[in-house]
């Protein structure tokens, strides 16, 4: 019960906060987006060579520049202002296409998803819903909201949060100061699209991990639609409702969304319910300076339903860890988050910088009952400055990070569900400041070279304060350097290649280390930081009814985080002496036929889309594992779909998803999981205009297969490690903008 006087009270939080939005940001006046002619596709395509036009006047709008979304049609998408609205785009927030023209100067794979190609067609429910289609990223749902994500096999031995991957919302950090990530403080529903910088391409953020960086970047009300409602229901008792709105006065703007959802989940001992809300309220002191204040919040109560044998999970994958049930495990989380971005234009420089701070609070009853309130706080600067130095373009992004913070952290006997004597105790502190550059220069008109490098300085300091057990208090230091280099080709205006060399390095977490009976003890002061040195090669191209992407990687690692020791059924990380992932991603979609019924300047299509990933990872002459496979990830995955588009904004058609290799659950390479295919079929309607509807039906076969495993040094035939996937399902869902 007070459990869910507490949703009830969120859930009016939230209402109440939408309600005072509309009555503060009245609706303003606004033309319709142009909509795109195909569905999405899964890379992006090139922004077009710079042409250099005269600067406007200081007191006049400047206009926006105008990039080809790969994962639509080439159309230009006008800002607001560009449609005679009067309303100036904002400064601080990228329009798509802006933001596709910034990361397509990356000499590396990168991915750029707007919200279109998931939000509308899909329940966009977890990260899995957006990352999809994007070739290297290896995302499956857990439970919830909790999903295991990997890139290019970043973070395979961690079986709880997120590692080896930075996010980031509107560039503002949402990792814990120590390195960890949730995706259940994440609202698919509340982006406008979400960067993907594989690996060390993530650089210009100043992210230095295996994994790269994802951001997402929400709305704002100088964007067009900035009002919406959606209703979205579906299998196993999913439903959502979700609401956002906003206005501009003046030099003023404001925008709020929130939703909240609940599902009963496939499995017992699953079901959850969550209240998200985010809003940014902006100031234009002129065309060229404004500042932007963010507030997430969240309230998330899921149940865990447990890892469980590869029998169970495949002869009764509704089945809960009968300890979890015993335990009545759960992962609540309570967050807020406030944020300042203020962004100064120059003649040829833009000038960002903020500050930040998140409350965070854990109530995770699992083996134990953990109480974690998290303190995190930081600040950033980012001088973006584009400019011709003696005839030849250049641009320099250069910047300074600082993510501090502290976990109050305790643990207790979980008795039921219900908190126990208290088991242990500490403060941990974190602080982490980077110093970063990366230069472009362009020696040739279509040929870039790229150089950069990010220094990291980071603590780990650990207090100790339940001393019955002993002192396990502690404290490390890290200096890092990460420098990179690479070639940007402009082949044509739709057509690049690139290649880089780049390091990352990640500083382990207070969660690295090693204690148990029959194991070595090793303290989390003793782990050394992860160093890669990836190499990478790939092309991108977009023409009007085609447009493909293709990537090669190989990463040396030094020290990788891996899983070499278990205790009582846990992972152990630590150290790696040496290991290696290499793969190749690549993805497509055209228009495979055109004109089937409807000819003319808009004919109706047949679209295929395809995103395909190939993993190679595995131990480097190990003294205990050989040249064994890394556990964790497929060696193929496949996402395919087939869609038929009416130019009345009329589409349906088939999917799948293949995983058509087992991969191994454990490091002695003597358990694996399962092969599987899943058929999906969706259709709906979406032409653009203020409404649109789709229903899709998941797993049609309602194929037994096992979506997620959690990693060990070795397993037995009776290890808990499997995480079985969703039954068959349909969702349907409607949304209406104005």
């Amino acid at each position: 019960m007070p459990c869910f006087r507490s949703l009830q009270s969120a859930r009016a939080r939230a209402i109440l906060l939408a309600s005072a939005s509309i009555l503060a940001f009245p609706q303003a006046v606004r033309a319709q987006l142009n909509r795109p002619e195909l569905p999405p596709v899964t890379v992006e395509a090139p922004s077009e060579k710079r042409v250099s036009v005269p600067r406007p006047k200081r007191d006049a709008v400047r206009p926006e520049r105008v990039a080809r979304d790969l994962r639509t049609t080439p159309t230009p998408q006008p800002t607001a202002s560009a449609q005679g609205t009067g309303i100036p785009g904002a400064l601080t927030v990228l329009t798509a296409q802006q933001a596709l023209a910034e990361i397509n100067q990356t000499p590396g794979s990168v991915a750029l998803v707007s919200a279109d190609a998931y939000r509308n067609s899909t329940p966009s429910n977890t990260i899995k819903d957006i990352l999809d289609y994007v070739p290297g990223v290896f995302a499956q749902p857990k439970w919830g909201d909790d999903t295991r994500l990997s890139i290019r096999g970043s973070g395979l031995s961690r079986n709880f949060h997120l590692r080896g991957v930075q996010l980031y919302m509107d560039g503002i950090p949402i990792n814990t100061a120590d390195g960890y990530g949730d995706f259940q403080e994440i609202d698919p529903t509340a982006y406008k699209y979400v960067e993907v910088y594989k690996g060390g391409n993530a650089l210009q953020f100043g992210a230095n991990s295996l994994g790269g960086a994802i951001n997402f970047v929400t709305p704002t009300d100088r964007d067009a639609l900035p009002n919406g409602v959606s209703l979205d229901v579906g299998g196993f008792g999913f439903k959502r409702l979700q609401a956002n709105t906003g206005g501009v006065n003046g030099p003023w703007d404001g925008f709020v969304t929130a939703s909240t959802q609940s599902a009963d989940g496939f499995r017992d001992h699953s079901f959850g319910s969550s209240n998200r809300l985010s809003g940014n309220v902006g100031y234009q002191f002129s065309p060229d300076v404004e500042t932007r204040f963010y507030l997430n919040a969240n309230e998330v109560r899921q149940r865990i339903p447990g890892t469980v044998t590869r029998t169970s999970a495949l002869t009764n994958p509704e089945a809960a860890a009968p300890a979890n049930v015993a335990m009545d495990q759960q992962r609540n989380i309570e967050t807020v988050r406030l944020a300042n971005k203020t962004a100064v234009r120059f003649d040829d420089t833009k000038v960002e910088f903020g500050a930040f701070g998140v409350d965070r609070h854990l109530m995770h009853p699992i083996f134990q009952w953990l109480d974690y309130r998290y303190k995190d706080y930081g600040g950033f600067v980012k001088v973006t400055d584009e400019r011709t130095i003696g005839g030849f373009r250049n641009r320099l992004v250069a910047g300074v990070n600082v993510l501090n913070g502290s976990i109050d952290n305790q643990q207790f006997a979980n008795i039921a569900g219900q908190k126990g004597a208290l088991l242990s105790s500490s403060i941990d502190r974190s602080e982490n400041a980077s110093v970063y550059i990366e230069d472009s220069f362009y020696f040739l008109p279509n040929v870039a070279v790229v150089g950069g490098t990010q220094f990291l300085y980071a603590t780990r300091n650990r207090q100790d304060r339940f001393l019955s057990d002993g002192d396990q208090s502690g404290a490390t230091r890290f200096n890092l350097w990460s420098p990179k280099g690479g070639l940007l080709w402009q082949i044509d205006p739709g057509w690049q290649a690139f290649a880089n060399v780049s390091r990352s390095a990640e500083v382990p977490s207070f969660g690295e280390s090693a204690n148990g009976p029959g194991i070595p003890t090793i303290p989390f002061t003793s782990i050394r930081p992860q160093i890669a040195t990836t190499y990478e090669i790939g092309t991108r191209m977009r023409r009007p009814d085609y447009a493909w992407e293709l990537a090669a990687y190989r990463a040396n690692i030094r020290d990788e985080l891996l899983c070499l020791y278990s205790a009582f059924g846990n992972c152990n990380v630590t150290n790696a002496d040496r290991s290696i992932h290499q793969g190749v991603e690549a993805g497509a979609g055209a228009a495979i036929f055109r004109e089937i019924f409807v000819s003319g300047s808009a004919p109706d299509k047949i679209w295929l889309n395809v995103a395909y990933t190939f993993n190679d990872f595995r131990f480097d002459n190990d003294p205990t594992f050989g040249n064994n496979k890394l556990p964790g990830a497929p060696a193929h995955y496949l996402r395919a779909e087939l869609l038929y588009k009416h130019p009345t904004g009329l589409y349906f058609g088939p999917n799948v998803e293949w995983v058509p290799q087992a991969y191994f659950v454990d490091s002695m390479n003597t358990l694996t999981t399962e092969p599987y295919a899943l058929l999906g079929v969706k259709a709906g309607f979406d032409n653009g205009g203020p409404l649109s509807g789709y229903i899709e039906g998941r797993n049609l076969t309602n194929k037994t297969y096992i979506a997620s495993a959690s990693i060990i040094d070795r397993a037995t035939a009776t290890s808990p490690l499997f995480e079985p996937g969703t039954g068959r399902a349909v969702y349907v869902g409607m949304r209406y903008r104005w």
